[in-house]
């Protein structure tokens, strides 16, 4: 009687948890989904150890709504493809709704399938340019106005460990990171900030003619993203299919200025529930 007791008490553990990983599995498939930011590519916007939940019903659902689970420490690799792969392919959405210029997206990277974060900037059927640093929509330059100085300590950031670059040159270890910080307006009036380090070669582009069922992205640290400003034959971003978006990012969560989002005591207290631009 003990022994049956005892194995019906381990079959009811069992089926919680498996009820309980189902129930996280449709509500991470059908609502929201976590996101760290591992990279400065975004900031001043977001930053490296920011935490946030992506709206995956802001525009509705593909294959890509479907999450990817990797556990490398015990050898687990299983795509969103392997699971929703039957739903690709069309570059249509289950109750879709199109992304807007200006919004924080959350994508699957067109080749590769990692989730990258940027800003939509181009539509379908938009010319998107840069000219000495200046991005013009349909051959027209967009809006900026001079919004201060972004700085930041000159230190490993993130799990990573990644260096910020600098405006004010080559920083030691501890010292003051500069980048200047501007205010872009978009056509649709969105406003948010974009960061400047050097000139380089993404401050300089051809025409690109966004195609049907695509989208431009660019990320507001400009010159330290991998964006769509080049093809993603080249190691960059390309175009994105609208199937391709995972949700919309609203609001950082809580942010972790340390190697790990649990070391509590290096959480930034002006990022809880902060609202992104």
């Amino acid at each position: 009687m003990a022994k049956e007791e005892k194995s019906g008490g381990i079959m009811e553990t069992v089926k919680t948890v498996v009820y309980a990983l189902l129930i996280a599995g449709v509500f991470r498939t059908l609502f929201f989904q976590p996101f760290w930011i591992p990279s400065g590519s975004m900031k001043d916007t977001l930053l490296i150890g920011d935490f946030l939940f992506v709206n995956k019903m802001s525009y509705g659902y593909s294959y890509a709504s479907c999450p990817s689970i990797r556990l490398p420490q015990i050898g687990i690799d299983i795509d969103a493809e392997d699971i929703c792969g039957w739903l690709g392919g069309d570059n249509e959405r289950l109750f879709g709704s199109e992304p807007e210029r200006g919004d924080i997206a959350v994508f699957r990277h067109p080749v590769h399938g990692t989730d990258y974060i940027k800003r939509v900037i181009g539509l379908p059927g938009d010319r998107i340019q840069v000219t000495n640093g200046l991005l013009y929509i349909n051959d027209e330059p967009v809006e900026v106005e001079r919004n201060g100085t972004f700085t930041e300590t000159a230190e490993p950031q993130g799990p990573q460990q990644l260096r910020p670059r600098c405006e004010n040159g080559p920083v030691g270890t501890g010292g003051t990171c500069e980048k200047s910080r501007w205010s872009e307006t978009l056509p649709n009036g969105k406003v948010h900030d974009i960061l400047n380090i050097a000139m380089q070669g993404s401050d300089n582009t051809r025409v690109y003619t966004v195609p049907e069922g695509n989208y431009f992205m660019m990320g507001d640290n400009r010159d330290n993203s991998s964006d769509s400003r080049v093809p993603n034959a080249a190691g960059g971003v390309g175009f994105v299919p609208y199937e391709n978006f995972i949700g919309k990012a609203n609001w950082v969560i809580f942010s972790s200025a340390g190697r790990s989002m649990l070391y509590f005591w290096t959480w930034r207290a002006d990022r809880f529930f902060h609202k992104l631009q």
